[in-house]
């Protein structure tokens, strides 16, 4: 060996300790190449958990506007109710379908395709017997379930056509379709029908196809509708229910002559968002509403074609509609109340009549009940508008300011609840950074 050089030993070590020096270096390099991926890794994982959490945020806030607090109160006494049943067992829900007594299945025919099924109910007198058996025939092809309110009692004389007896029979002497209608029709009876029609008896349906009209309809969104009335139709009260002849179906109507005038800005019934009660058609979330507002005590149902737009769920001039290409005739027959018996005539009568005084008209007295039952249905809505602090018209426009106003505000405070998170997001992405 020779004194002053340095020995192999050392300068293997001092190779190795320069290859370390560089590994770590290039480490380091490769280290500080990674950190942006990761920090955007972190950052797009931070973005998906804001999303994600918003999204859950504003479907709570759908479900507590479709279900009140008040709704959920009365679900909680009714869950108290049924603490004694397993949860398994309960059936909330019922429906309009007849079952043999000797088979599991029902008495629709075989082989029929059940996801869509549809009710019509029609109340009926024995002398609109041929027009009701025409009306539905035009139904039973679309497989629907028919329902047949008699109020006139006479019941047995329709057991000779061949489908009565699959349709549904209920009687009750001089009562009428939306009495009817508000004790047999309730939403958890008829909640797997996805249409209630709920038609009046003296209807022309020759221009009329069922399966056609549901087509459009669910193609437009409509959930509240009725066939046009032709132009050769008895009674025609609202001219927005008038058949056009170059639409399909329509929404509103113009009118510019007379005392009520319609125009594009029109937000109000009968310009738009209205259906007349002879022939509505409804959907399952529209009828929920409908039988709520109908007043159990208001037979004859007056007004209330006024306030079936709030039913609509939601825009009602976008939501309720006239079918004009399947299209029906309204005859104008008024056959309820003449099963009202006679009453025998007294020597007071015999008096009145000398005195120039008639005697009693069966349909007078209904019009006088209906117009006494349409001044009680206004003041009820009146009184439920003023007494209800939380309910805002949905198409008034001071509602509309107010909403827009209630949504401003409800986005600040969503947009400052968002910044507050993002900016406590962004100091935790940093802290993450740095800790990369």
């Amino acid at each position: 060996m020779i004194h002053g050089l340095p020995s192999m030993k050392s300068i293997k070590s001092l190779k190795s300790l320069v290859r370390k020096k560089t590994n770590a270096q290039e480490v380091s390099k490769s280290g500080w190449k990674m950190k942006p991926f990761l920090a955007l890794m972190c950052t797009a994982l931070l973005i998906f958990w804001y999303k994600t959490t918003n999204i859950q945020f504003e479907q709570t806030e759908i479900e507590e506007t479709d279900y009140p607090f008040d709704m959920a109160k009365e679900s909680e006494t009714v869950n108290d109710k049924l603490k004694g049943l397993p949860h398994g067992i309960i059936q909330p829900r019922s429906d309009l379908e007849l079952k043999p007594l000797w088979s599991r299945s029902s008495l629709r025919s075989k082989g029929v395709e059940m996801t869509n099924r549809n009710l019509l109910a029609i109340p009926v007198g024995i002398k609109q017997k041929v027009n009701v058996d025409a009306l539905v025939k035009k139904f039973l092809p679309a497989n629907f379930t028919i329902v047949l309110f008699h109020y006139d009692g006479n019941m047995d004389k329709w057991w000779d056509l061949e489908w009565s007896s699959k349709a549904i029979h209920i009687v009750a002497q001089n009562q009428t379709k939306w009495w009817f209608a508000k004790r047999f029709l309730h939403p958890d009876v008829v909640s797997i029908y996805d249409y209630i029609f709920l038609w009046d008896e003296d209807l022309g349906v020759e221009n009329f196809n069922p399966e056609r009209y549901l087509r459009i309809v669910k193609s437009v969104g409509l959930e509240i509708s009725q066939p046009a009335l032709d132009h050769n139709s008895t009674e025609i009260h609202h001219k927005i229910t008038l058949r056009s002849r170059t639409k399909k179906f329509h929404r509103r109507v113009y009118i510019n002559r007379g005392h009520k005038r319609c125009s594009n800005t029109s937000a109000d019934p009968p310009c738009t968002g209205f259906v007349e009660g002879m022939a509505p058609v409804f959907s399952k979330a529209a009828w929920f509403c409908t039988w709520n507002l109908i007043q159990n005590d208001l037979v004859h149902g007056w007004g209330m074609d006024m306030k079936l737009g709030y039913c609509a769920q939601g825009d009602r001039t976008k939501n309720v509609g006239i079918m004009d290409s399947e299209y029906i005739v309204h005859q104008g027959i008024q056959t309820l109340g003449e099963s009202v018996p006679e009453k025998k005539t007294t020597a007071r009568d015999v008096r009145a009549r000398r005195h120039g005084h008639t005697t009693f008209d069966s349909r007078t007295e209904i019009r006088r009940q209906s117009t006494w039952e349409l001044q009680t249905f206004k003041e009820r809505w009146s009184k439920a508008v003023e007494e209800d602090n939380n309910w805002i018209d949905p198409s008034s426009s001071s509602s509309m300011t107010k909403r827009r106003t209630s949504n401003g505000n409800n986005r600040r405070l969503r947009r400052g609840s968002s910044q507050r998170v993002k900016h406590k997001r962004t100091q935790e992405t940093s802290t993450t950074t740095k800790h990369i």
